[in-house]
């Protein structure tokens, strides 16, 4: 009997090796992982897609078993964080708070802002609010970690505690920690948003697509995240899986860019497209028109782009926004030497405050002599990005 007690302390009921123990602990964390990309985050705050009701209910239980997250809350700091992203009132914004303080203490940071009653009920409108969820869910999340970690001890014995502690981590280091730090530091960008959000890999496998982070905050209600051909997005491959059998219904994918051929004059439907695809314009004109000219220019002074640092050329997309006192100053210097280069950042500040304006007759009328003016201006890139703007549309869908 003592034997069989050391047996069920050293390995559990499961008597397992180490091999199924791994195995174990990777299906757990990834199911979690799908629990917050498609549940909380695609579906809850986003309405991205719609879950059948099974599907639901499982993902409400699987997040309370191994996380203990509230939905509204996860809902409401998420949608915080986009409409005040990069300011002071974001939630976790490494600009604001620093990338330490979010990579290593997210978790302080999303519990902080879990406090914010006035927040929560704001922004956790929509969120599920069923007897489940307000007595049992949302009334008693620590009673589902708590479950899991009996759960552990109960299958692996001892290591089934570190087992546990592993899951525990698991959301706060990935999601917390790398997705809202790393996410917004470091990667490249496919599109010129209004906030620092980088796609940290091409290939979104192990954090369920959370890695396309700028091409979420392109099209923050899009189901799918991936949007250029090499890129992939393991969540949206199981969106689809659900949805071929029934089990998910697909609301909204990011809208794909549509061109119309020979528009002698910007008219509405250019203003719309423009507002849909801002963001690809912007990445556009930022590669094909600023980064195009400055090549020309320090081409013909006998250098090369690299003689511009790299941050002060990326900070060109944005006029400098991010940059600090002495960073606008060193943009300020390197245009003051490139006429032509000041011109079209100008003329990139200029297109930008025109989709800023909210009278879409007067938006119009100011987009139609940006875009005279362009083709005007004798710059060959300012010029040929011109003619493509016009020909802007909204329609289509990924």
């Amino acid at each position: 009997m003592f034997q069989s007690l050391l047996d069920f302390l050293s390995n559990g009921l499961t008597q397992a090796g180490w091999a199924t123990k791994l195995v174990f602990l990777l299906v757990v964390t990834q199911l979690t992982i799908f629990t917050v990309t498609l549940f909380y985050h695609r579906s809850a705050t986003h309405r991205g897609v719609d879950f059948h009701p099974v599907l639901v209910h499982f993902f409400r239980f699987w997040g309370w078993l191994t996380t203990g997250m509230v939905v509204k809350e996860w809902v409401a700091i998420h949608r915080k964080h986009h409409a005040k992203v990069e300011t002071e009132e974001d939630p976790h914004s490494p600009q604001i708070f620093g990338i330490k303080k979010v990579f290593w203490d997210g978790v302080s940071l999303y519990r902080d802002a879990s406090e914010n009653k006035e927040d929560m009920e704001k922004y956790g409108k929509g969120t599920p609010n069923d007897w489940l969820e307000r007595k049992f869910y949302g009334g008693h999340p620590y009673w589902g970690p708590t479950l899991m970690l009996f759960i552990d001890l109960a299958l692996f014995g001892a290591i089934g505690v570190a087992m546990w502690a592993v899951q525990m981590i698991w959301i706060p280091f990935w999601a917390a920690g790398f997705v809202n730090g790393i996410g917004h530091w470091w990667g490249y960008r496919n599109f010129e948003s209004a906030d620092t959000a980088t796609n940290i890999s091409p290939w979104g496998f192990w954090i369920g697509g959370e890695e396309l982070h700028n091409n979420h905050h392109a099209f923050p209600s899009s189901a799918k995240f991936a949007l250029r051909k090499w890129e992939f997005d393991i969540g949206w491959a199981a969106i689809c899986a659900f949805r071929a059998v029934g089990m998910a219904k697909v609301l909204r994918v990011a809208p794909t860019l549509n061109l119309r051929p020979n528009v002698s004059l910007p008219d509405s439907e250019t203003l719309k497209g423009l507002l849909t695809h801002r963001f690809h314009a912007m990445t556009d004109y930022y590669r094909n028109v600023i980064l195009a000219t400055l090549r020309d220019e320090v081409g013909h002074a006998g250098d090369t782009v690299k003689s511009v640092p790299r941050r002060l050329r990326r900070a060109m997309a944005d006029g400098g926004k991010w940059l600090d006192t002495e960073g606008r100053e060193r943009m300020q210097a390197v245009m003051a030497r490139r006429p032509t280069l000041a011109t079209v950042c100008d003329f990139r500040a200029r297109l930008n405050s025109v989709m800023e304006e909210r009278g879409t007759e007067n938006a119009l009328k100011n987009l139609q002599a940006w875009i005279h003016e362009a083709e005007q201006s004798g710059i060959r890139s300012l010029q040929e990005f011109a003619q493509r703007l016009k020909g802007y549309s909204a329609a289509g869908a990924a």
